[in-house]
């Protein structure tokens, strides 16, 4: 009797401590994420605020099959619709990666890259480029490998002023060298100076690019003292960092909140915006990576999906964090296919359903208001583009983390 009583106080203990972490995410979210609307419109006029955006990065990956026009028809059309519907920033998952791009000397393949630059730009969607090189030995070609130190310094220049000239203004940022605390082959072969041509030779070919860092296994606090450490030296180097990305899936299928929130602490003691550029739930230390074709119970449904709202909500409260990208969300081309919020004949699986009603849920901000007489109306809202609707006129507005506050003045 005393052990169940105990086992009782303990889960009441435990849910209270829940409780109470929600509850000051919450209101981190209110503080660092919410601006105000001050709307001023005269007596009688009935005004609907509608957002339409988040400008925080909800985003996911860009499988090539949507820009190459090697997806079936039918999954390209739901593809597209499911993303702009959950997303509203992108990032090229394979498309412009070297390796990727030119696995041959000279046969540089930019077809895959312009349709999916084509289509974001469509949809008004901001895009990382991921990535301009990577220096985990195993990624590198051949061919590349093959060359002296002298060709090797010199097809590096030419890659980075000719993607950077090309797609001039087109990307919102780039991943410079992808994963350099785990591997560095240019390093390696050229010494540590060619971490900075690099950065030179890509404002040489777009002297406004802004170049992110990116690595793994931060977020778990496992290499964070590396990360700051190789971020401390660039800095110190006097290099043009824009930006710190950190990939979100090496945990296993539940994450450390602690681990977390003391990781995104120590980064943004730089002053820079963090990305969290890799997100998935579960993540490359669960069982579902291990086998890709194991289904998940009923019950591990429910916990994905509190899993992946917990994650969100940790980030989307911190202040230095400026965007969440998935790495893949439908089952038919996703690394972890478990992590994905739509099967493979496209219905939304329980993720899916937590995700938009935490996105477009509790952090949306939809109003309306009658005016007695000639006020000024102070709205809370959630940092974006929003559309206001007054007498059947419509014009929309951006309140942005900058600004802090947007007055609209519909007397006149």
């Amino acid at each position: 009797m005393l052990r169940f009583g105990f086992l009782l106080f303990l889960l009441s203990f435990l849910a209270h401590q829940a409780q109470c972490q929600t509850d000051y995410l919450d209101q981190a979210i209110s503080r660092h994420r919410k601006g105000q609307l001050l709307i001023t419109a005269p007596a009688g006029a009935n005004v609907q605020v509608t957002q339409l955006a988040h400008e925080f990065w909800f985003g996911a990956a860009i499988a090539n099959g949507l820009g190459s026009g090697s997806m079936d028809p039918d999954d390209r059309r739901r593809y597209s619709a499911r993303f702009l519907e959950n997303f509203n920033s992108a990032v090229t998952e394979n498309a412009l990666k070297w390796a990727n791009m030119e696995p041959e000397k000279g046969k540089v393949n930019h077809q895959t890259v312009e349709g999916i630059l084509a289509w974001t730009e469509e949809n008004n969607l901001p895009l990382r480029g991921h990535n301009l090189f990577w220096g985990i030995e195993k990624f590198v070609q051949p061919w590349v490998k093959e060359l002296s130190d002298e060709e090797l310094e010199r097809t590096i220049r030419e890659r980075a002023i000719s993607i950077a000239r090309r797609y001039k203004g087109r990307f919102a940022e780039y991943d410079l060298n992808n994963e350099m605390i785990h591997g560095n082959y240019y390093e390696e072969r050229l010494g540590p100076g060619i971490t900075g041509k690099m950065v030179g030779w890509v404002l040489e070919g777009d002297p406004d690019a802004k170049l992110y860092l990116n690595d793994y296994d931060i977020l778990t606090g496992n290499r964070l003292e590396d990360y700051l450490r190789q971020i401390r030296d660039l800095l110190a180097q006097g290099l043009p960092i824009a930006g710190i990305g950190v990939q979100g899936h090496l945990h296993g299928s539940s994450f450390d909140r602690m681990a977390l929130q003391a990781s995104l602490d120590s980064l943004a003691r730089f002053g820079l915006p963090i990305r969290i550029t890799e997100f998935n739930m579960p993540g490359q230390r669960s069982k579902f990576y291990k086998d890709t074709q194991l289904p998940m119970k009923a019950e591990e449904e429910a916990l994905n999906a509190q899993e992946l709202v917990d994650y969100y909500r940790i980030c989307f409260a911190h202040p230095a964090v400026e965007g969440i990208l998935m790495w893949g969300f439908w089952e038919g081309v996703n690394w972890i296919p478990a992590s994905s919020l739509y099967t493979r004949d496209w219905q939304a699986r329980p993720a899916a359903n937590a995700y938009q009603n935490l996105v477009f849920g509790q952090w949306w901000t939809k109003a309306e208001r009658r005016f007695n007489a000639q006020e000024t109306w102070e709205l809370p809202a959630f940092f974006g583009r929003y559309r206001i609707t007054v007498d059947g006129k419509s014009q929309d507005v951006e309140l942005s983390k900058e600004a802090g506050l947007l007055r609209i003045d519909l007397t006149q």
